[in-house]
């Protein structure tokens, strides 16, 4: 049984300069189930500094966080079940490790992080897998339909180095995509708009706002062929707002393939049918960075999945 009352103030400590505000939370009270702090932020009843924020608000050194009281009775903590085959299932998606870094290829349909409903995502997953490190942090995101590279870090001084590359634009992604549609231009096409995130049924639909009082987008792209009305593209996000790029085909009318939010549904109906594919066709190829420990040039590839090498190998013999 849960009880608000009154409330508690928090002050940001000064070691943090940017922090998601739900991370900040899960990891201060542990003993609180995640869905339970998401509900208590998506409905306005964490402030800070005095206005409502989303989960993904940044919170830095002395920021005021107002959070009611929370009385837990008898919480039974949640049963982690983990075994060789899941162990051997993380090792696999490693793809880069150092002493500061680690780089996964993320499989479609498991969640960067718990919460929402959630108990464990990717994250939760490697902190019990690497039990002895006293530190695991995400560095970026990707959606949980998204497949590909995601770089977590080992260190919070190499985690704030990253997300100053992040703001700077010094960290280059680069996505693969089957979307609908044709286009010939073999230069590169961007998309600029504003993007409002809103809740829907517990889900989050994110629109375009012709009124300008979004968040700012930007996405490039550029055609890698051409088949029956259907293109492979190469998509560059130059930010980072959630669900830019599936958005972003949508609005153009190229939505991506098997993209059950945003897409086309007879489309997916076909693919799913003749093309055996059950997930987006969307898939996070590389990431380019400079290394935070010896300023050195890196870039990091995530193959694609049999799945999707095996959709394309379909769309060159049709």
């Amino acid at each position: 049984m849960y009880k608000t009352m009154n409330h508690k103030i928090i002050t940001v400590p000064s070691i943090i300069e940017q922090q998601r505000i739900d991370n900040f939370l899960i990891n201060k009270f542990k003993n609180v189930p995640k869905s339970m702090i998401y509900r208590m932020l998506r409905t306005g009843k964490i402030k800070v500094n005095r206005k409502k924020i989303f989960p993904n608000f940044k919170i830095k050194s002395q920021d005021i966080i107002k959070i009611p009281f929370i009385y837990i009775n008898k919480i039974k903590p949640i049963k982690y079940n983990i075994n060789i085959n899941k162990i051997n299932f993380l090792k696999k998606t490693i793809i880069f490790e150092d002493k500061y870094l680690l780089a996964i290829n993320k499989p479609s349909g498991i969640a960067v992080h718990g919460g929402s409903g959630i108990s464990y995502g990717i994250i939760e997953n490697f902190r019990y897998l690497f039990q002895k490190k006293n530190f695991l942090e995400l560095v970026h995101r990707i959606d949980k339909e998204t497949s590909g590279v995601l770089l977590i870090a080992k260190k919070r001084s190499i985690l704030k180095i990253l997300q100053k590359q992040l703001i700077e634009k010094k960290i280059v992604k680069e996505y693969i995509a089957l979307v609908k549609g044709n286009c010939f231009e073999k230069k590169n096409i961007y998309i600029k708009n504003f993007l409002v995130k809103n809740f829907l049924n517990k889900k989050i639909k994110v629109t375009i706002d012709n009124n300008n009082k979004g968040k700012y987008s930007e996405t490039k792209f550029k055609i890698i062929k051409n088949y029956k009305n259907i293109m492979l593209i190469k998509i560059n996000p130059l930010t980072g707002r959630t669900h830019q790029i599936r958005v972003h085909m949508s609005h153009l009318n190229y939505p991506i393939i098997n993209d059950q939010r945003y897409g086309d549904n007879n489309l997916n109906l076909k693919f799913k049918k003749f093309f055996n594919l059950n997930r987006l066709f969307l898939h996070a190829k590389s990431i380019q960075f400079m290394h935070p420990k010896n300023n050195q040039k890196i870039k990091i590839y995530a193959p694609l999945s049999n799945e999707l090498n095996n959709c394309l190998l379909k769309l060159e013999h049709k």
